[in-house]
């Protein structure tokens, strides 16, 4: 009987290491950068138009109307799931204490690259101020682990999710009433101020610790409700100009992988076809299960891309069929597939060198 007890007992022990070894995170913490596409608050207390605290935003997340530019979770917060997190990253406006070392989410809807980026809409934190906000979490971190080297060791395991530039063409350079950099810049010569701005705030974040870095190309903007509605003939056309714009951005951040990598020995970056997933959620919309590409799932004007959601009003009912919540941001159905694929790539354009789960391993 004494020997029952004690097999019976190492058998719950090794249970419990089992189910906490399962549970356990792929990396100690995962930090967020980027604008509407993955905030998850940060703008609601913000005075800004750009915010997304109130119904139908959040009609199919179990918090509601939390501030996501959508009708339930975002592209980040399946990529949480997926690396193992019990709870999603917690917005930088409301992680206190021991939260942060989970990961902080920093993105800020409106937010660019240039800081002018935006500005049309109020208040907003731009991919500056997100390092800096960044910045002052390292020195929490700091403070919780007792000194710099624990928190260096700590933060080179973390994952670090940047997805900026779709406001610099969506809220500047294709916005001619309030931005000249449409006449001052031609595509490239945009894209490279971009890239030159862009990889300063990742040396920033570099210096600040980071070791493992995910860079979200710029989708297909010319294919969103808003821009169907502005400036496509039937409605259905992608805008070309737009598109074009935005591939000679995202070939640049692709190049911009391979020349940080060659950089710095010691970090590993990683590049998200957000673009060519899109593209495919476009062409085999009915492989993912959806049916309606064109229009947001609420809106106003044609193709529901005039401006997002109104307060209060009631978005289809169908939402999973749909590719778009509203004039501009994805579904949580069109999330998944986005956010599935960037953690495991489905097809090799998907992402490069690898995947997220790949640089998680690392």
């Amino acid at each position: 009987m004494k020997m029952w007890r004690v097999v019976c007992l190492m058998l719950v022990v090794l249970g419990m290491q089992y189910v906490s070894t399962k549970g356990a995170p792929q990396v100690p913490c995962y930090f967020i950068f980027g604008d509407s596409l993955v905030d998850n608050g940060n703008n609601n207390q913000l005075t800004s138009l750009a915010r997304a605290n109130y119904f139908p935003y959040g009609i199919d997340y179990r918090g509601g109307a939390t501030g996501r530019f959508c009708n339930g979770k975002t592209t980040v917060d399946f990529i949480a799931e997926l690396l193992g997190f019990n709870s999603v990253i917690g917005p930088y406006a409301t992680v206190r204490g021991n939260q942060i070392l989970q990961g902080v989410n920093y993105a800020s809807a409106a937010a660019g690259i240039r800081e002018e980026t935006g500005r049309q809409l109020g208040a907003r934190i731009t991919f500056s101020g997100q390092v800096r906000n960044y910045q002052n979490t390292v020195s929490q971190v700091v403070s919780l682990l007792g000194n710099q080297a624990a928190a260096a060791q700590y933060l080179s395991k973390c994952i670090y999710s940047i997805g900026m530039g779709s406001n610099d063409y969506l809220n500047n350079y294709f916005m001619p009433l309030y931005y000249n950099t449409g006449n001052q810049f031609t595509p490239d010569q945009y894209a490279d101020d971009l890239i030159r701005r862009y990889s300063t705030q990742l040396r920033s974040i570099y210096n600040y610790g980071a070791r493992k870095f995910v860079l979200f190309g710029v989708g297909q903007i010319g294919c969103s409700p808003s821009q169907l509605a502005q400036n496509s003939p039937d409605g259905r056309t992608c805008v070309k100009r737009v598109n074009d714009a935005n591939q000679i951005f995202n070939n640049k951040l692709r190049s911009l992988v391979d020349q940080f990598n060659n950089q710095f020995t010691d970090a590993k970056f990683i590049y998200i076809n957000s673009f060519g997933i899109n593209q495919d959620l476009l062409a085999n919309p009915g492989a993912h299960g959806l049916r309606v590409t064109n229009v947001g799932c609420c809106g106003v004007g044609r193709n529901n891309g005039q401006i997002t959601c109104l307060p209060g009003q009631m978005p289809c009912q169908n939402r999973n069929e749909y590719l778009f919540w509203d004039a501009f941001h994805p579904t949580e159905a069109a999330n998944r597939v986005i956010g599935g694929r960037s953690y495991a790539a489905q097809s090799p354009s998907d992402a490069y060198p690898y995947d997220i789960r790949r640089l998680a391993q690392l």
